[in-house]
């Protein structure tokens, strides 16, 4: 029976190392995003003009990237010790013999459904940062054949 439940209980563990994995790169991500957020602090009192403009707006596109990633963080995490209480809910029934099924299978869906809304603020970041970064035409030089 015990054999049954860790077997039972590796599916959440595999979910559990995914979420790791994505929160590694989130965390990753975050740092280079503070990184250029601290140089953008540095030059915004020397600047004024268009030059002020465009790191003010670069500034704003920053903040709410790290707001993306820092949110997206928080319901990886949710998501991981929903992951956790499955686990601890299929052994604690098989050692009480509780029916605790239903409330492990609600919980682990609570966990994928923490996992897609994390996932899905990590496309919206990833979609602003390339908005954001996207090259001007005019360095592409598209009317010059190469």
């Amino acid at each position: 029976m015990i054999a049954q439940t860790i077997q039972l209980a590796l599916a959440p563990v595999f979910v559990l190392v995914a979420i790791g994995n994505i929160m590694n790169l989130l965390s990753t991500r975050l740092g280079r995003i503070v990184d250029r957020s601290r140089v953008l602090q540095e030059r915004h009192p020397g600047t004024q003009g268009t030059e002020h403009d465009e790191i003010v707006r670069e500034m704003r596109v920053v903040d709410r990237r790290i707001h993306l990633i820092n949110r997206a963080l928080l319901l990886l995490v949710l998501s991981a010790i929903c992951i956790g209480m499955t686990v601890v809910l299929l052994f604690v029934e098989e050692f009480s013999n509780a029916p605790l099924q239903p409330v492990a299978a609600a919980i682990f869906i609570l966990a994928v459904g923490l996992l897609m809304g994390a996932l899905l603020l990590f496309l919206n970041e990833t979609r602003q940062a390339t908005a954001a970064l996207r090259i001007p035409d005019t360095f592409l030089e598209k009317d010059r054949e190469l």
